[in-house]
Order: structure tokens, then sequence, then C-alpha cells
């Protein structure tokens, strides 16, 4: 079959990386070819390089668009040759309609006049096509997250698109709006449209794909027809090595109660008297690692943005640090108390991407220093020293974060906090879109934060990673605990049946 792309022996280079060295990829009409490997391992930069955020002239080798050379100098060349991208980050306008998002900049005008019967009509047959409840005169702020990554998948296809990039496109997704995400990408594989579709989740990949090809250290390792694969292999050449054992094991004796928190409730900011969180308590203590499970909408962020003073509702609780009462109206005020908060979201609410990563490290720790005047010297020597213990990749603490990978960022938000030399540390989703390999490590080292002495709050919408990490769970539905178990008693369908709503305690 013929190749409706080609990229050829592609090579980037930043300053200190080698991001890319000759890879080279193809995609067919009506194929969902798989691009995976470990954060790092160049597939973003790839896929930047294809859609000209790295125009011709900043990279070595060739892209061919059905059989001929073709040379972007910017974005808009290549989304005028059929490419169309939707990013991990959404790029739509909050304030704008949805019929306005899907058409911004390209608005069907006569006479200079934007048409707006004609767009709306437009916008509208779009999301009918895709099969997407939704009206095209919704203002965008009033969607879910999922739903609005849904609409950047419809703004995506609003310029007919011929290549599709979905990088890590169901991160957001409940598993009804993944549905209908599979749904979609099935009837553009039935038109023709290819599709590079780049996932740490390699249930969808299997689900998906028609190819799968790995990439490591800026390298094509393989490319071949999933039939041929499995999970274990393609592990195997994405981190060059078997991983056997993904959780790795560890014994912890928990000693005495650290933080304790009581009746703590949470109401959305946006619909008042709506209670998010609803008297929920609980306990952890020193070398222990709790879990908070619960399906979406069970209120685990909302409870862990609650007790650190971030929430933007009305919140309350009583909390404890040491058996002694403490008062939290501000995250400044949780930090003194030696409370550490890595968040769901580390690129909106966990880093400063256009600052380095020295910027980022001691970010936490401004609230606890005295002297006016930051001691750079100092600051630089921790930056470093936290770079080397969490084995972060980067030429050096002076690069901003936003050229890091998703795994080696989630490092700079815990080194952050670290720093703080926390006593309690808020772990939300803190292996949320990084790779096999970086998770293993996430894992490790809070493993090695336990043994040494700190109290873990971990939530995970993944149940078997917070049932392996965990000594103790506690199950949220609604807002509600519906469950508590110790890591002996835990069972995946004991777990389930708390966190739908099945069992409730007493």
């Amino acid at each position: 079959m013929t190749s409706l792309l080609e990229m050829r022996e592609i090579s980037k280079t930043f300053p200190g990386v080698r991001a890319l060295d000759r890879v080279s990829f193809d995609l067919r009409p009506g194929e969902v070819h798989a691009l995976v490997g470990e954060n790092g391992a160049g597939k973003s930069t790839l896929m930047k390089v294809l859609a000209a955020v790295y125009p011709a002239g900043t990279y070595g080798g060739e892209i061919l668009v059905d059989g001929k050379v073709r040379h972007f100098a910017g974005i808009r060349d290549a989304e005028a040759a059929g490419i169309a991208v939707v990013h991990q980050e959404l790029s739509l306008v909050g304030d704008m309609t949805i019929g306005e998002n899907i058409y911004l900049g390209r608005e069907p005008r006569r006479f200079g006049v934007v048409q707006w019967e004609a767009l709306f009509s437009r916008a509208q047959r779009l999301l009918e096509e895709l099969r997407l409840n939704l009206d095209a005169h919704t203002p965008v702020s009033h969607l879910g997250i999922g739903q609005q990554h849904l609409v950047e998948i419809a703004k995506a296809l609003g310029r007919d698109a011929r290549i599709l990039i979905l990088d890590e496109p169901t991160a957001a997704l409940t598993e009804s709006e993944a549905d209908i995400l599979f749904n979609i990408l099935e009837r553009l594989r039935a038109r023709g449209v290819g599709i590079v579709y780049i996932s740490h989740k390699l249930d969808e990949v299997f689900r998906l794909a028609d190819r799968i090809t790995v990439l490591r250290d800026g390298r094509s390792v393989s490319t071949d027809p999933k039939t041929s694969l499995n999970t274990a292999t393609v592990i195997a050449r994405m981190v060059g090595r078997e991983v056997k054992d993904l959780f790795p094991t560890a014994v912890r004796a928990p000693e005495d109660i650290v933080f304790e928190a009581r009746g703590v409730t949470v109401e959305d900011p946006n619909v008042r008297g709506k209670m998010l969180v609803s008297n929920v308590s609980f306990q952890v203590r020193r070398g222990e690692v709790l879990g908070i499970a619960g399906l979406v909408g069970a209120g685990r962020s909302e409870l862990l943005m609650g007790i650190f003073g971030a929430h933007e509702g009305p919140h309350s609780g009583e909390f404890f640090v040491d058996g002694k009462r403490i008062d939290i109206r501000h995250p400044s005020e949780a930090i003194k108390h030696g409370i550490g908060f890595v968040t769901e979201d580390r690129k909106r609410y966990g880093l400063l991407l256009d600052q380095t990563l020295v910027k980022n490290m001691t970010l936490a720790t401004l609230p606890l220093k005295r002297k006016l005047l930051v001691d750079l010297e100092s600051e630089t020597a921790e930056g470093e020293r936290s770079m080397r213990e969490l084995r972060i990749k980067a030429p050096s603490v002076f690069v901003d974060a936003m050229t890091l990978s998703g795994g080696n960022q989630q490092k700079v938000v815990l080194a952050k906090w670290l720093l703080t030399h926390p006593r309690v540390l808020f772990l939300d989703e803190p292996t949320r879109g990084i790779d096999v390999g970086a998770k293993l490590e996430i894992y490790t080292q809070i493993n090695e934060l336990a043994a040494q002495g700190l109290a873990i709050v971990l939530v995970s919408s993944e149940l078997p990673e917070v049932m392996a990490m965990s000594d103790r769970i506690v199950v949220l539905h609604e807002g509600h605990v519906t469950g508590e178990f110790t890591r002996s008693d835990a069972t995946a369908e004991k777990v389930m049946a708390c966190a739908t709503g099945q069992s409730k305690v007493a």
C-alpha cells in the first residue's frame, strides 16, 4: 500500500541533547499507527517536526506527503497539507462557543463579514457527523474537560485533516468519553484518514492500532504489525529491558499518626450547595502510604485541594499534625505545617513551564525563607542535588521546564516539594501521562520516601497502582467514604464495589 506520509531519517538536536537520531516513520491511508516509547524517547519532538512547530531547515531528514517531498515553513503550511495535531494541552478559548472555537481563524466570510449562521451550521453538522451530542452555540467554558478534548478533536477535523496526530487523547477522558473517541477513530479510518496515536496506555494501543512503532532514546527501535506483538514485548523494547514487576515491593511498619483530617467538606464553587466532598475523615502515619481510591467525580482531588487550602469553593474541616490542631486557610500555611502537594495537573498547577528547573524546584520553599534576598548559589546547589537524587534527565538546572519530557517534569514537581522537607506528602495522580519506565522510578521513589518516614497520601484512578502501592486504602463514592481496607484485605472486587456505591460503611 502506498504511504500517505513518510518521515525519513529525521534528526533533531537541541543544545546539549540529540532528541532524534535518524528516525524513520510512515503512515498509510485508513491506518491507526501507534507511536510509543518512554517520556523523552522523542515521540512529541518527531510529531512537532511533522506539524512544522520545528520548521524545515531546523532538522535533518525529509518529509514526504503523497510521495512528494514537502518543506513546511510553519504550522499553517502543515495544516494546508492536511496535517492536524491534537495536543494534550487544550488550545480552546473558554469564552467562545464550540462553533467559534472550531473555526477560529477560518471563519466563513462574505465581503470581510463573518457569516455566523453558516459557521454554526457547519460546526453543528461536524458535531453530528462525529456523533457528539453537543450544541455548537454552547460556550466551551460550560463543558467538562473531557468534552473539551472531544471538541479539540472536532476542531482538528474541521480543517479536513487527512493526517491526524493524537497525543495522549484519553488522558482526561472518562471511560464513556473514550468510547466516543474510539468510535470516531473507527469512522475516520473507514474514510481513509491516517491516524498517528501516541499513548502510554498500551491496552488502548492494542485495541486501536494496525501497526506499532517503538522509539527509545531518540531512535527507532522497531515497527511491526500489532498482531505480531504483545504488551510484554512492547514494554521491553520501550525501556530496553524486561519489566517483570512494575510495582516494586516494600515491607513497611507505619508508626505514630502524623496527619489527621476530620469532617472535611468541600462545596462546588459553581453550584451553591452542591457538595463535592462530605464529612470525610482519615489518618496517615509516619512511614505509611495511604491510598485514596474512587471513580471520576468521587471527590478525591477536591478532598486534597480542600485540605491544602487550594480549592476555589467553600471548604471546612479540622486538621491535626502530630496531634496538634492546625489552621489551613491558604497553601502557604499548609507548607509551613509540613504538607506538600504534587497536584494532578503538573503543567497547570505544578510548574512554571517558561522558568528554569532550579526556579521551579525552589519555588515552594520561598514562603519558608525569612531572608528577602534569595541565595542563588545555595538554590543552585539544592537544585543540582535534587536533580542527581531523582535522576532527572536534563542538560542542567538552568534549562526551562517546558523542554523536559513528562516524566522528568513530574520529577521536578516532586523535587520542589521534597525541598520543603515535608512531614506529609499528597500525591494526586503522580504517574498520569508518563511512561512505564518513568512510572517504575516514581514508584521506587515513593517506597524510598516512606522508608525514610514520610507520611504519603496517594490518589490514583488506576486501581492496580493504588492497591499495589498502598498500606491502607480509603474508597470514596460521590464525596463520601464508602470503604476502608488494609493491603492484605483489599481486592479489586471489594474496592470497585465501594467505588460504585454498592457497599457502604456503617
